[in-house]
């Protein structure tokens, strides 16, 4: 009996022990949690953020720099329009505007590089940056000058009014209204018969022009006085005749309109002129025209 008394005590004492043991853990301060690590992340400075400003992209180099650096000037030309640019009997590109070509490259430093194409591809490549310049006696128009710049001229041309040895019709420019002319497209030529009232056939050489107005199939053509001299000096036998010789279009070097032409536009007039001053242009023009047209 006195057994179960102390057996009794024993357990209410195991029982307030605990109840204190839990009151002590439920009312002890909480110790703050640190949280867990985190990686931190990598800043990378921006040079705004370093107080430097942002590097700016270099400036597209203009005409006449890409030119120096390539060493070669693209020169367009249509290798079949004599004394300007044709092939001689050896089959060579020559002619009047070949050395003035070469005259300009080697003022610039470089070598001349030059592409023969039809004219009416002449302007457009030189237009579309295929071409760096044109030499192929094209002359210098007020409505060319809108889309293209030009250079000095460095020669002055006569333009002459052309029909079969038997024509008695067209005597002057104001005859040519409602007759057939053939010109090469978009040539000073041909605008100027279209002006007059002509209707132009179009064609890609002067061999083709003449072969045209000796078959009859157009009735006259507006040419360069020098390149029908050189074709009638060839082709004596040619049933043509000259009937009206006036004033053309003075010739000069057309290049990409815009700003980045302005600095090669500046050279090839230095060029021109240092030529013109030792008479090395006067030679050319002698040359291949038997006179010296480089005076206005």
């Amino acid at each position: 009996m006195k057994n179960k008394k102390w057996l009794t005590v024993l357990v209410c004492v195991l029982v307030i022990a605990a109840i204190v043991a839990a009151v002590v853990l439920l009312t002890r301060p909480k110790t703050e949690e640190k949280p867990a690590a985190t990686a931190t992340p990598e800043v990378t400075a921006t040079p705004e953020a370093a107080g430097e400003a942002t590097p700016e992209p270099a400036a597209d180099k203009d005409t006449l720099a890409k030119i120096k650096e390539r060493g070669t000037l693209v020169i367009a030309m249509e290798g079949a329009w004599q004394p300007w640019t044709y092939h001689g009997e050896d089959g060579a590109l020559t002619g009047f505007d070949v050395e003035v070509g070469a005259l300009i490259a080697e003022g610039l430093g470089v070598k001349p590089e030059y592409k023969e194409t039809a004219w009416d591809g002449i302007l457009a490549g030189v237009d579309s940056g295929r071409f760096d310049i044109a030499c192929n006696g094209v002359g210098y128009t007020e409505k060319r000058a809108e889309s293209y710049n030009f250079s000095t001229p460095y020669v002055y041309t006569e333009m002459v009014l052309v029909v079969k040895d038997d024509n008695e019709d067209i005597k002057s420019l104001d005859d040519l209204k409602g007759r057939k002319t053939a010109n090469s497209p978009n040539s000073t030529y041909a605008m100027r018969a279209e002006a007059a009232g002509a209707e132009v056939v179009y064609v890609d050489t002067l061999g083709e022009t003449m072969e045209m107005l000796i078959q009859g199939r157009v009735d006259a053509t507006l040419n360069a006085k020098d390149s029908v001299d050189a074709y009638m000096g060839e082709h004596p036998e040619a049933k043509i005749k000259v009937v009206v010789t006036v004033a053309g279009e003075p010739v000069a070097v057309p290049m990409k309109k815009g700003a980045e032409t302005e600095t090669l536009v500046a050279e090839i007039n230095r060029i021109l002129q240092e030529a013109r001053d030792n008479g090395k242009l006067a030679e050319l023009s002698v040359k291949y025209f038997g006179q010296d047209l480089t005076k206005e």
